[in-house]
């Protein structure tokens, strides 16, 4: 920056006053007129929502988790208590089976109406149930 009139700075970004405006500027666009304006109408009015669908596939996917859940676990509790019946141990074990079964259950019905939240807290009292009834034996 010798200031010389040969040397490659624009005159424009000499002026530090200058540069600051010629940088915060916007660039004017030249509207076309055969072109629709924009402002109106977004691009995507005619596209569908992608978000809904994926709200609604996440809660479906929610439902056959929470009920699937519940049917397996409410099974191997009654296969467990069941099990536990036939061999001499407490008759609380095949109980706390057989009950954390019953709220496993009841968790995939929760769950298969959409009530997951609840479900889900219903599977692991089920759980510690059924497991609290393992502790005795």
């Amino acid at each position: 920056m010798s200031g010389r009139a040969d040397s490659d700075t624009d005159p424009e970004i000499t002026d530090p006053g200058a540069a600051a405006a010629q940088d915060t500027e916007p660039e004017a666009v030249p509207i076309d007129a055969d072109e629709p304006d924009d402002t109106d109408e977004p691009d995507d009015a005619d596209e569908p929502d992608d978000d809904a669908d994926d709200v609604a596939e996440g809660a479906r996917r929610a439902r056959w988790t929470a009920a699937g859940t519940g049917t397996v676990l409410a099974m191997a509790g009654l296969a467990a208590a069941l099990l536990r019946l036939t061999r001499s141990a407490p008759a609380l074990v095949p109980a706390a089976y057989a009950g954390g079964a019953a709220v496993c259950a009841g968790a995939a019905v929760l769950g298969s109406r959409g009530r997951t939240r609840r479900a889900l807290w219903l599977l692991i009292v089920g759980v510690m149930v059924m497991a609290l009834g393992d502790q005795f034996d």
